[in-house]
C-alpha cells in the first residue's frame, strides 16, 4: 500500500511537472511572438564575430526585449541561431522578438547606423556622412566635401575608421563614363583605378552598396552588367514602328533625352520630337550633342554654345550630320531609356525652353519661332535681375 501511495504521488508530482512546463512553453510561445516592450526604434550593432548569446544580451540591455533567454531558446528553435549577420539594423518600436530575430538573420544590406554616399553626379563627386536616427528614421547629415578637390574632414576619417560604416556609389542619370571613371578613381575606400574607359552609356545610374576594399573594375562590371540588363528589358517592350533598329541606337536616343530635360513628365514628350524628326529625314538639332562634340564627355562646358561651335562639324554635332551621333553622349537612366521605346505620339518636331525648367513644344517653324523669342525674353529678364542682384550685393 504505501508503494501505491508513493508511486501515486511520484505520478501526480509529475503531471504537476508536464503541466507546469507545457504553460511555461506556451507562454514562451506567446511571448516570443507578442508585441515587443521597445518604446522607441534603436539601431542594434551586431560586430563581426559576435555570437546569438551576446546579442540577446544587448537587446534585453537595451529593453529590446522581455527576456533574453526567452529569444535565445526561440531564435535556437526556430534554427536561426547560425544565421546571424553582421551589420546595423534598425528594430522598430514594439517589434517581436520573432520579427528581430528576423531582421538580423535574414542578411542584407543593413538598415541603419553611419553610411557614406559617394554621389557621382554631372559637375562634381560629392561625398556625405550620415547617420539615421532611429526615433524618425530620417537620415541626418555629419558633414559633406568634395574627395577631388577637398582634404578629408575629421568627421569623414572617424567614420572610415569604424567596421560598421556601411557605404555606396550613387550615379547620377546624365554622368559620362568619363565622369564617373574620374570620381571613381578618386575613392579612397576603393582598390585598382579605370585605366580605360567603357563604352560610353554603358553604366546604368544606380546606387551601389560597396565594402572597403573592393576593386574599381569589378564595380564598374556591375555598373555595365545593370545597364546591359535594363537595356534588353526595355527593348523587349518598344512600340512598335520605331526609327531604330538595334539596342544600340536605342541607348544613343535616351541619352540625348537624359540631357535634353530633367522633367519626368516631359521625357516622352521630347522622344517623340526626335523620333518624328528621324521618320522625317531631319536632323535633330539637339544641343547636348554638340557639347558632347566639344568635351568629349569630359567635363562640364560651363558657357553657352558658339554658333563657330554649332557651325563646326563634329561625329556628333547635329545640326551638321543625318541621323543620330555614332554613341550616346552620357549614361541614361530606365525612364529615359523607356521613353526613348515609348514615346508619346505627337505631331511635335520643335521645343525650346519656357523658362519654368520645362519646355513649350510646336508642331511647325512659325510656333516655335514665337516659342523661341518667349524664351530669349524671359532670358534677357533673368540676366536683368541677376544683374541688379549683383549690384545691390555690391553695395552692401
Amino acid at each position: 500500500m504505501m508503494w501505491r501511495h508513493v508511486a501515486s504521488n511520484a505520478l501526480s508530482f509529475f503531471v504537476v511537472l508536464l503541466f507546469l512546463a507545457g504553460g511555461a512553453v506556451l507562454w514562451g510561445v506567446n511571448e516570443y511572438s507578442a508585441e515587443g516592450p521597445l518604446e522607441q526604434p534603436i539601431c542594434l550593432q551586431v560586430p563581426a564575430g559576435t555570437n546569438m548569446r551576446r546579442v540577446s544580451a544587448d537587446l534585453a540591455e537595451q529593453g529590446a526585449v522581455s527576456s533574453g533567454t526567452v529569444f535565445r531558446i526561440g531564435v535556437e528553435y526556430a534554427d536561426k541561431t547560425r544565421r546571424l549577420r553582421q551589420g546595423s539594423y534598425l528594430i522598430p518600436a514594439e517589434a517581436s522578438m520573432a520579427e528581430i530575430a528576423d531582421i538580423v538573420t535574414r542578411g542584407g544590406a543593413s538598415t541603419c547606423g553611419t553610411q557614406v554616399v559617394y554621389t557621382i553626379g554631372v559637375a562634381d563627386l560629392l561625398a556625405r556622412v550620415r547617420e539615421l536616427d532611429p526615433a524618425t528614421s530620417r537620415f541626418r547629415e555629419v558633414v559633406r566635401f568634395s574627395p577631388l578637390s577637398d582634404e578629408p574632414p575629421p568627421e569623414y576619417l572617424a567614420v572610415r575608421e569604424r567596421a560598421d560604416t556601411q557605404y555606396a556609389v550613387l550615379v547620377v542619370e546624365g554622368t559620362t563614363v568619363w565622369q564617373v571613371a574620374r570620381s571613381l578613381n578618386a575613392l579612397d575606400i576603393l582598390q585598382g583605378e579605370v585605366i580605360e574607359l567603357p563604352p560610353e552609356g554603358s553604366l546604368a545610374p544606380d546606387s551601389y552598396d560597396v565594402v572597403p576594399g573592393a576593386q574599381v573594375e569589378a564595380l564598374l562590371a556591375r555598373m555595365s552588367s545593370a545597364q546591359a540588363r535594363i537595356l534588353a528589358e526595355e527593348w523587349a517592350g518598344r512600340a512598335d514602328g520605331l526609327p531604330l533598329e538595334t539596342p544600340e541606337e536605342a541607348l544613343i536616343l535616351a541619352s540625348i533625352i537624359e540631357k535634353e530635360t530633367s522633367v519626368p513628365d516631359e521625357r516622352r514628350q521630347v522622344s517623340s520630337v526626335f523620333v518624328n524628326r528621324l521618320n522625317r529625314r531631319m536632323r535633330l538639332q539637339t544641343d547636348p550633342t554638340v557639347i558632347y562634340g566639344v568635351t568629349n564627355g569630359e567635363g562640364v562646358l560651363g558657357r553657352g554654345l558658339r554658333r563657330s561651335e554649332l557651325d563646326t562639324p563634329t561625329p556628333w554635332n547635329t545640326y551638321v550630320i543625318d541621323g543620330l551621333p555614332p554613341t550616346p553622349i552620357a549614361n541614361p537612366g530606365r525612364a529615359a531609356i523607356n521613353a526613348a521605346l515609348n514615346p508619346d505620339t505627337t505631331e511635335y518636331v520643335f521645343f525650346v525652353a519656357d523658362g519654368t525648367g520645362g519646355h513649350a513644344f510646336a508642331t511647325n517653324l512659325d510656333d516655335h519661332n514665337r516659342n523661341v523669342a518667349r524664351w530669349r525674353q524671359i532670358e534677357a529678364e533673368q540676366a536683368a535681375a541677376q544683374a541688379a542682384a549683383q549690384a545691390e550685393t555690391a553695395e552692401n
